[in-house]
């Protein structure tokens, strides 16, 4: 039974978390086990908000190397196991995020996570960083037999957090999450400090924010004075 509360379905890594510190951390223990470099930060920032296994690809790719499938699940288990332990030395809430969710849950909406990190590290990470009890559902990855871009995570997640998908909006930071959103004919807003090796103004989001002070705003954009969506002209997007 959906509860008629609006609701806002966030990304994960570089939407309301900025976990790129710990994340090639772990990255650069799987290139170490490989006998391989390490990739600065700087370099292997845009790599990450795709999974686990993505950037292991893109981080060996970078050596120009690739390794087999079997492999690779080895340095998948590899990675968890040491992101597991390492998973909030860096990481932090991005500026503005607990305000944000405390002013819009006195207007009444309620919050959900749809990551393509693996479910188990990304509940663990949130408990650390002391907002997981925020969000009515928590969806990885794995939560699902499918994930993101794939429309139906997006909107099995709203109804494991018993939204309506008429009444909500996703917040991500990539293209994924706004082609994701998009499949599923849900408004997204971006914000555009995460996880991209292009401005997210490129993949026609519906907003786009550069802090979460301005939010609650974009929001409003979208649902119109009446409360009700009001999508903005495509060809305006990136005005």
């Amino acid at each position: 039974m959906n509860s008629g509360n609006p609701l806002l379905v966030f990304d994960l890594d570089g939407t309301i978390v900025e976990t790129s510190g710990d994340l090639v951390g772990a990255l650069n223990h799987v290139m170490g086990v490989e006998k391989l470099p390490a990739v600065p930060l700087a370099d292997a920032r845009h790599m990450v908000g795709h999974g686990a296994r993505k950037l292991i690809e893109r981080g060996l790719s970078a050596h120009g190397k690739t390794v087999s499938a079997p492999r690779m699940e080895e340095l998948f288990q590899e990675f968890l196991s040491y992101y597991s332990e390492n998973i909030a030395v860096h990481s932090s809430i991005f500026p503005g995020v607990t305000k944000a969710l405390d002013q819009l849950e006195q207007a009444g909406f309620h919050f959900a996570v749809c990551t393509n990190k693996i479910e188990a590290p990304s509940k663990k990470l949130l408990a650390i960083l002391g907002i997981a009890d925020r969000f009515r559902a928590i969806c990885g990855q794995d939560t699902f037999t499918m994930c993101k871009p794939d429309p139906r995570a997006l909107l099995s997640t709203i109804a494991l957090a018993k939204g309506d998908p008429a009444n909500t909006i996703m917040i991500g930071d990539s293209r994924t999450d706004i082609d994701t959103a998009k499949a599923a004919q849900i408004p997204v807003v971006a914000v555009d400090f995460g996880y991209t090796d292009l401005h997210v103004s490129h993949f026609n989001p519906d907003v786009v924010i550069s802090h979460f002070d301005e939010l609650q705003a974009a929001i409003a954009r979208i649902r119109g004075p009446a409360g009700h969506f009001n999508r903005k002209d495509k060809s305006q997007a990136d005005a």
